[in-house]
């Protein structure tokens, strides 16, 4: 079992067992795998309640009472993930890595998952340990053996983490920080190609506190993460490795509960993934990958794994897990400590919002309007040119080409592109044409019109757009509707639903900084779950969430998580039901990270069969001048693929190339 540096808590989930009799356990173990069957319960009960390094005495316990070899013994008796799971369980952790990596790179094909997973995660000391217990187990040189089975710069960066030296000093040198960012800068963003040496010697050699610092200081120098600049400047295998270099320098726990979450995400479980990670970290950091799983996706590791395994492999999984965080009083402080420190980074980041649609620089209303004119003349419509000229100008530049439009042929562009074009292409182009607030008008009204309520339309734009927006929104209703946006909504919806889109739709929302004293006492108001009825605590939820300025709400949420252990969204789901919950939930995402917000919008509108193009077109031509930039970079965070990736894959035609054009570029 590794042990926990000196004065560190120690963050596994597995402990020795106290009372621990060796040879006891032997003979339990060969009683339950005696005669026609086996007691798996009795298995999988003896060896999820003993350390790894009890596990090691029982084995020789075992030969010596039995001359029998108990790990073959087990693989006899059990069968599937079970036996994998059980018989990891029994190795020494160096040897269960070495045996994982030996599959990796056996056979057919690489595994290249594992082998990037194990490389970019272990300290120096496992790594020196897992090249030994290669050796002894297989006698063949890892080293050797990964460099006959990889290529290229992927194979240089295995090979360097191979070595197991990656400086450990914790004292870090100010101008190296600096220089390494700018060397790092020059290698990627700054030279034609890309200088892979460079990333690979800064980001295989340098102490994790040390890439911590640059990495804060490559986002204030060059204005993005660094993972944004090696999705960009790298490519296959190597760009995985080095992003899960990044991540594991970043937070280790963090980057395994992602892969959890991964494998067992959408259809099929990835049970290598899970069974490995589960054995590697349950003596290690279980308890920090628990909680943030819990924070990051708003659901115990428990209860994922209880949803998505069956059988006794399921309860050694739940065994390892180690409890569940979801069941009352478990949620630990440690955890909400992540979700205050992740609350904290979203109070001091100033993130730069970028849109992907700019003015043009050699802008010429004149040639636009007649290049347009030409577009829709005679026989035929050339989309090509329509798309080209609208998906590449300011909202602002497209006023001046309505206008000139109208000026030369005494025609209303909007009207010929409404007539020449049909459509999901149709409702784009027109949405890109339409001033903002007039646009987000329309989709307002639509969300209204005939049988039943386009909810979710209502509350993705009124529980996102700033006051000045929703200002702008009910002047461009009154202007087009003659009725005001206050009285639609009135008519339209019902209840505390109603009256929340109404509060969001007088655009007051306070626009000052953050109350410390005044956060706490919100946070107390809306953390009073029990008095008062769910009308009550709707209308608390409200008054705050509806009033409140972000940097302010961000504030409230850490202290709501002091005094509760729990993430406020988290809360409004298991208090509140329906339209309000999901009212509040996207106020909440909106403040959190908005960019994440919309990026989650798309990928659900693209997921699945059938695409939602309504919901695609709104945000991708509403947010292509505000933060449509930031959208692209949350959303290959998140999925592992780029919104420009998901967009050729679920869309076609002209609509697709429009859509490209707003997009604005590959990650």
């Amino acid at each position: 079992m590794a042990k926990p540096a000196q004065g560190a808590k120690y963050r596994g989930s597995i402990r020795d067992f106290p009372d621990f009799n060796p040879s006891q356990d032997a003979e339990t173990l060969y009683n339950a795998m005696k005669g026609f069957g086996s007691d798996k319960e009795a298995i999988l009960e003896l060896i999820t309640s003993r350390s790894n390094r009890q596990r090691q005495e029982i084995c020789q316990n075992y030969k010596s009472l039995y001359g029998k070899d108990l790990i073959a013994d087990l693989k006899y008796e059990l069968t599937g993930k079970f036996e994998r799971l059980i018989v990891g369980l029994m190795r020494p952790p160096a040897y269960a890595d070495a045996k994982e990596i030996k599959d990796a790179i056996s056979g057919i094909g690489t595994d290249e998952k594992c082998l990037i997973e194990i490389l970019a995660s272990r300290t120096n000391e496992q790594i020196h340990q897992l090249v030994a217990a290669y050796k002894d187990a297989y006698e063949r040189d890892l080293e050797a053996d990964i460099t006959g089975d990889t290529s290229g710069h992927f194979r240089k960066m295995l090979v360097v983490l191979l070595q197991g030296t990656r400086e450990e000093d914790d004292v870090v040198s100010e101008d190296l920080v600096q220089q390494d960012v700018q060397d790092l800068y020059e290698a990627g963003e700054l030279k034609w190609g890309t200088d892979e040496a460079q990333f690979i010697y800064i980001l295989g050699n340098r102490s994790k506190q040390h890439l911590r610092l640059v990495f804060d200081e490559y986002l204030k120098t060059t204005g993005k993460p660094i993972e944004a600049s090696i999705r960009g400047e790298l490519s296959g295998d190597f760009e995985k490795l080095m992003l899960a270099v990044v991540k594991c320098i970043r937070s280790t726990a963090e980057y395994f509960a992602e892969r959890l979450f991964k494998a067992m995400k959408g259809l099929g479980t990835r049970d290598n993934t899970l069974i490995r990670i589960m054995v590697s970290r349950s003596e290690l950091d279980m308890l920090d990958i628990r909680e943030i799983f819990r924070t990051k996706y708003e659901k115990s590791l428990y209860s994922m794994i209880k949803n998505d395994t069956s059988g006794e492999y399921k309860k050694t999984l739940l065994k390892l897990c180690g409890g569940d965080d979801d069941a009352a009083g478990q949620f630990f402080p440690e955890a909400a400590q992540v979700a205050y420190q992740m609350w904290e980074l979203s109070a001091v980041a100033r993130v730069e919002l970028k849109g992907t649609v700019r003015p043009a620089g050699d802008f010429n209303p004149d040639a636009d309007a007649k290049a347009l004119r030409k577009a829709m003349k005679g026989l035929g419509t050339d989309e090509d040119t329509i798309i080209d000229i609208i998906a590449h100008r300011s909202n602002a530049q497209r006023q001046q080409i309505r206008q000139t439009f109208k000026s030369h042929f005494g025609r209303d562009l909007m009207a010929d592109l409404k007539s020449e074009l049909s459509g999901d292409l149709a409702r784009l182009i027109l949405g890109l044409m339409m001033p903002p607030a007039h646009y987000d008008a329309k989709q307002l009204k639509k969300a209204m019109e005939g049988a039943g309520t386009d909810e979710k339309a209502l509350i993705e734009i009124l529980a996102t757009r700033t006051n000045a927006e929703i200002q702008a929104i009910n002047k461009a209703y009154k202007e087009d509707y003659h009725k005001s946006l206050e009285d639609a909504l009135s008519s339209d919806t019902s209840g505390h639903f109603k009256r929340i889109l109404i509060s969001l739709a007088t655009g007051n929302r306070e626009e000052g900084g953050e109350d410390r004293e005044r956060a706490r006492e919100d946070a107390q108001e809306i953390a009073d779950t029990t008095s008062g009825d769910k009308s009550s605590l709707e209308t608390r939820f409200m008054m705050i969430l509806c009033t409140r300025s972000y940097p302010h709400l961000r504030r409230v949420f850490q202290e709501f998580i002091k005094m509760t252990n729990y993430d406020v969204e988290h809360t409004i789901k298991k208090e509140m039901s329906g339209d309000v919950r999901d009212v509040f939930v996207a106020i909440v995402q909106s403040v959190k990270n908005k960019p994440l917000f919309f990026a989650d919008k798309l990928y659900k509108s693209m997921k699945g069969a059938g695409t939602d193009e309504k919901t695609l077109t709104r945000i991708m031509v509403s947010r292509s001048e505000i933060d449509l930039l930031n959208i692209r970079r949350e959303f290959i965070e998140k999925y592992d693929k780029s919104l420009h990736q998901a967009i050729e894959g679920d869309t076609s035609g002209h609509f697709l190339k429009a859509l490209l054009a707003i997009c604005g570029g590959e990650d």
